[in-house]
């Protein structure tokens, strides 16, 4: 369990107001954002506004929000969540994993037949590194699947579990990330591992919170203590999530 978050300077959160995104989203202030969508507007419950909008939500609030109960790891495996699939474009000759590259991409790659990538330019969030070549990236489920079997509330099925494992629905589910930080990461949770940069805590607490909402996935006591400590030390990060289907 994490005992206390010492978050520096980097962490002094300046918050500007931008609109809320279309589809589910963590909503996170700091300049380590890889999916900014903020707002200095007194936050509300997430939900539909009059106009149909759905408004941001206090990162603590939002925690409050899931669900508590306790792991059971007992017949995972990885093969249960079938992916990478061929993404949003079948035609496209790219499966999930690799329209997510592209999709981050800072400076496009050339693609080439089979969607073959090469040059571009990423910016690995956990640990702040410049990635300048795709194949040290890898396409991160935000929470592990091994953590999504962990804190299914109910047993999902096969369909909804292969639609988790490639949703392109919401900017959250799915990360490029360097490869090193990913595998340093591996099945944890936010009280067992944090990114290495701290100026992207309250973005990977409320994304990682955003995440589990979406798809209604439980938390257990160490797990929430540790993102109650994140939201403490994020006062003006706010979260806003769409149910998954």
């Amino acid at each position: 369990m994490i005992k206390k978050l010492r978050l520096g300077p980097a962490l002094a959160l300046a918050v500007l107001a931008t609109p809320a995104p279309p589809a589910s989203a963590s909503v996170a202030a700091g300049p380590a954002a890889s999916h900014p969508s903020t707002s200095s507007a007194p936050a509300q419950p997430a939900g539909s506004g009059a106009s149909g909008a759905r408004v941001p939500l206090p990162l603590l609030a939002a925690v409050g929000r899931l669900p508590v109960a306790a792991e059971h790891r007992e017949g995972y495996q990885r093969k249960l969540y079938k992916h990478w699939n061929r993404g949003l474009d079948a035609k496209d000759g790219c499966n999930t994993r690799k329209e997510v590259i592209l999709a981050e991409a800072v400076q496009a790659p050339e693609v080439a037949a089979g969607c073959k990538l090469s040059g571009g330019t990423w910016r690995s969030a956990y640990d702040g590194l410049t990635v300048t070549d795709a194949a040290r990236l890898d396409v991160d489920h935000f929470v592990p699947l091994a953590e999504v079997y962990d804190s299914e509330q109910t047993p999902w099925s096969t369909v909804r579990r292969e639609a988790y494992a490639n949703d392109q629905d919401s900017p959250d589910t799915l990360i490029a990330v360097s490869a090193a930080s990913n595998r340093a990461k591996a099945d944890k949770d936010p009280a067992q591992w944090l990114p290495t940069d701290p100026s992207y805590y309250c973005t990977y607490a409320a994304t990682w919170v955003a995440t589990k909402l979406r798809w209604a996935l439980a938390v257990d006591d160490a797990e929430l203590q540790a993102l109650r400590e994140l939201a403490g030390q994020c006062p003006t990060t706010t979260v806003v999530y769409k149910p998954a289907p």
